[in-house]
């Protein structure tokens, strides 16, 4: 099962206890995967799809628990694709219909398909508990969550670009910083950054997918941690050989030419020890001279029989 499919499992159990809230989340729901049917007799009726069960589920609770209605359910498979099941909530009664769609402000004054989009005047959206409802409801409809493990990304589908300016606005009303692209023929309401998803999540109160996101996070900045250290030391280490072979090369170079009886005691004693130590640090091989000698001295006469060397060179080219 999919972290998304965790968080709507989470959801989807929630029922608010006040009815407000209630009627916020159902708008939400049925704005986004709901459609209002209109017979010849203008009656109307109101089939609600999902391929969630426990969306399905939440949404026959809603409408029964709100309205005391009792819905129909019917389940089909995907033709497209079989492993999928899409489930139907329908609400086939006029009467019934019509007072869902009043209470969530689907339908205008005349009695006609329209959703009241301004969070000012719509009193669906007018306090913070009915904006989380809002927001959840949304998210059941047509949300998604990315798996945190491979990348962050929490995005929710609207049909039109004014719905998805309104779920906008409403999102950012609690310091998020929601965003809106294109896909297709639809727009999406995204998230992008751990910090706001972890913020979306509490403000949809998903408590336990949020905890379990934390969890990812640490262990990803914890395997980030020892990555970045394990590759410094990796460098380091490559760095200090690779030094150290080029300081053996220029000794060797300078005993075959010229010998180290043409050097000073401090410089023979240096490639002497470089020589019996090849793979120790600076640090150490100062330790080993008499008297010892810190790291910066011990660089200091490595870098003198490198010049050397590259002088024998540069003099052998020279007469060639």
């Amino acid at each position: 099962m999919s972290f998304s499919s965790d968080v709507k499992d989470e959801l989807s159990t929630q029922i608010s206890s006040v009815r407000h809230c209630q009627i916020a989340e159902l708008a939400a729901i049925i704005s986004l995967c709901g459609t209002v049917m209109i017979n010849m007799d203008d009656r109307f009726s109101l089939k609600i799809h999902t391929e969630n069960i426990g969306v399905a589920r939440k949404c026959f609770t809603l409408v029964k628990k709100t309205f005391n209605i009792k819905a129909e359910i019917s389940i089909r498979q995907n033709l497209y694709f079989k492993k999928n099941r899409v489930y139907q909530i329908r609400i086939t009664n006029h009467e019934d219909t019509k007072r869902i769609l009043q209470a969530t402000k689907l339908l205008n004054e005349d009695i006609e398909i329209e959703e009241n989009l301004s969070l000012v005047n719509n009193i669906v959206v007018q306090n913070t508990c009915c904006k989380r409802a809002f927001i959840r409801g949304a998210f059941l409809a047509s949300g998604s969550l990315s798996d945190p493990e491979k990348f962050y990304h929490f995005e929710i589908v609207c049909p039109t670009i004014e719905k998805a300016k309104q779920l906008q606005e409403i999102i950012n009303s609690f310091d998020l910083d929601a965003k809106v692209t294109s896909r297709k023929r639809h727009f999406i309401v995204y998230l992008k950054e751990a910090d706001g998803i972890v913020d979306m999540l509490n403000v949809m109160e998903a408590h336990v997918a949020l905890m379990n996101l934390e969890n990812v996070r640490i262990l990803k900045d914890m395997r980030n941690t020892v990555n970045r250290k394990v590759n410094c030391e990796t460098a380091n280490i490559n760095k200090t050989v690779s030094a150290a072979v080029k300081q053996m090369d220029d000794i060797n170079y300078i005993i075959n030419t010229v010998g180290l009886d043409s050097l000073s005691e401090a410089l023979q004693e240096m490639a002497n020890v470089r020589l019996q130590y090849p793979e120790a640090p600076l640090k150490e091989l100062g330790t080993h001279l008499n008297p010892q000698v810190g790291k910066s001295g011990v660089n200091h006469r490595l870098r003198k029989l490198s010049n050397i060397a590259e002088d024998l060179r540069n003099r052998k080219e020279e007469k060639l």
